[in-house]
């Protein structure tokens, strides 16, 4: 039997999963959780040896059988993510993630150094937001210059893994046009904007393998420490979105994949570089030999969690809740940014309820209001995908947000889209089994294509689609513009 293992590094947890691609199942799956530390400047922070227990603690749960009979493996890792290491590959701080705000004068700096947001997005495809990597790395020169005077790789998360699994410093399209310092109509690394923060950063940066290519193969100390075969193959991996898209069969034009988790992300494949002027779509290339513009908030399931805990409910009981209350929640509207924003782009963004009043003010309408912010958050993008020509023709819902009826119905109709849910829940995990099992097949001399292998892999939940109505659609069209005058008036005050 032969096998392929997808990983998942995810920001709350890592997790592994060994797929079958023969009877198309998952025979086994492990997870473990990964610790934060978040300061109130904004920091989110974790520390790199964190992911190597914590990946150590997957394989350690699995099946040690099933683990002798893995051929392949495929990384997926939160994105932007800033893994510092040293000549050794010894971390020499922590890694400052994808939700740290506390880069925004860094990107000032870095705007103004490249002379404006327009040039920037002109060489790279991408302005300078707190998410991405570059500012992170000026943050480090600024903030520890000890430290970024030991710096010798810049390495995301997934490249992180890699690293740990074959020794070879890497990296690949997809994930590397999310740091900012990569240009996405070329895809290539751009010495332009590396000299912005110091001429010597573009020398710190791996080799670029291409889809399909071998990252390597397990090392025989990964194979001691992780009980993998040494010599499987490891794919090129990518970041969560892009193996997310796999995951969900995103791999071809009109597909759109819409993550609710902490972030939420909405992003589809296209075969040509979609550049947003305004920035509000990032413009990030794909793993599997396309582009992937994307929307990515950072306060999505964020809001219903803080509601649901200070209500005491359980998820099914907080959805329940929610369900008693109008579309629009009888005009108490919730801007969700507990962790600042990163589209629209307000890093110093607060959470609030407006439109309250004595006789909405109930628990069943903040419930609602917190379920419609996330997504009213994600159709800022779906208006930039038609702006920028891009022809959606369905969603594919993943997430923890994913399970819920209610979201489900919420997400149709005011996307005004047809929802699927991908059967499983493990799609970036799974999508870097279904690129594994790609590599594979390319070494094995096969022309066989992602494409083809999404078909025959990936399911859809009992084949079901909730598709929108004409009635709700204009019900939340209305709730929308209610959300949309809110944060128009507030906005100022974060920026």
């Amino acid at each position: 039997m032969k096998t392929l293992c997808g990983i998942d590094l995810g920001t709350q947890s890592c997790k592994v999963v060994i797929y079958d691609a023969e009877k198309k199942v998952v025979l086994d799956r492990s997870q473990a959780p990964v610790d934060m530390i978040a300061e109130n400047n904004g920091a989110r922070e974790q520390k790199a040896e964190w992911y190597d227990a914590a990946l150590k603690t997957c394989f350690d749960t699995i099946d040690g059988g099933l683990k002798k009979t893995v051929v392949a493996i495929g990384v997926s890792g939160h994105q932007h993510s800033f893994v510092p290491l040293d000549e050794g590959g010894k971390a020499i701080y922590n890694v400052k993630l994808w939700c740290d705000t506390s880069t925004a004068a860094e990107c000032a700096e870095l705007t103004v150094a490249a002379g404006g947001e327009a040039a920037l997005i002109a060489e790279t495809g991408l302005p300078m937001r707190p998410g991405y990597t570059a500012p992170k790395v000026q943050w480090l020169k600024n903030h520890q210059p000890e430290r970024f005077a030991r710096l010798r790789h810049i390495l995301l998360p997934h490249d992180y893994i890699n690293l740990l699994l074959t020794g070879e410093y890497t990296a690949e399209y997809g994930d590397a046009s999310g740091t900012a310092l990569f240009d996405v109509r070329n895809r290539t690394w751009s010495p332009k904007v590396c000299g912005f923060i110091d001429p010597v950063i573009i020398s710190y940066l791996p080799r670029l393998v291409k889809p399909g290519e071998l990252v390597g193969r397990v090392s025989e100390a990964a194979s001691r420490t992780f009980g993998l075969p040494q010599g499987a193959l490891v794919a090129p991996g990518g970041g969560d979105n892009m193996m997310g898209a796999i995951g969900t069969g995103a791999v071809k034009d009109g597909f759109l994949t819409m993550s609710l988790g902490t972030s939420g992300t909405l992003f589809g494949f296209s075969t040509t570089p979609v550049v947003d002027p305004t920035g509000n779509l990032a413009a990030f290339c794909s793993s599997s030999g396309g582009w992937l513009p994307l929307l990515c908030t950072m306060n999505c399931t964020v809001a219903s969690e803080e509601f649901r805990g200070l209500f005491g409910l359980e998820v099914k009981a907080f959805d329940a809740e929610a369900a008693k209350a109008p579309i629009g929640a009888d005009g108490l509207v919730v801007l969700p940014f507990f962790n600042g924003e990163r589209t629209p782009n307000l890093p110093n963004g607060r959470a609030s309820v407006n439109g309250i009043t004595a006789a909405n003010f109930k628990r069943e309408n903040l419930a609602r209001a917190a379920l419609e912010s996330a997504i009213f958050g994600m159709r800022i993008g779906m208006e930039g995908f038609s702006e920028l020509g891009f022809k959606a023709k369905e969603i594919r819902l993943i997430g923890g947000g994913a399970k819920s009826p209610l979201w489900q119905s919420i997400a149709a109709n005011v996307m005004n889209l047809p929802v699927r849910v991908p059967a499983g829940d493990e799609a970036a995990a799974l999508g870097g089994a279904i690129q594994g099992l790609w590599s594979w097949e390319r070494a094995e001399g096969r022309n066989t294509t992602l494409e083809s292998l999404v078909d025959e892999h990936i399911m859809l939940e009992g084949g079901a689609t909730i598709n929108p109505d004409a009635p709700l659609v204009r019900a939340y069209d209305t709730a929308y513009q209610v959300y949309s005058r809110y944060l128009r008036a507030l906005s100022p005050l974060y920026i």
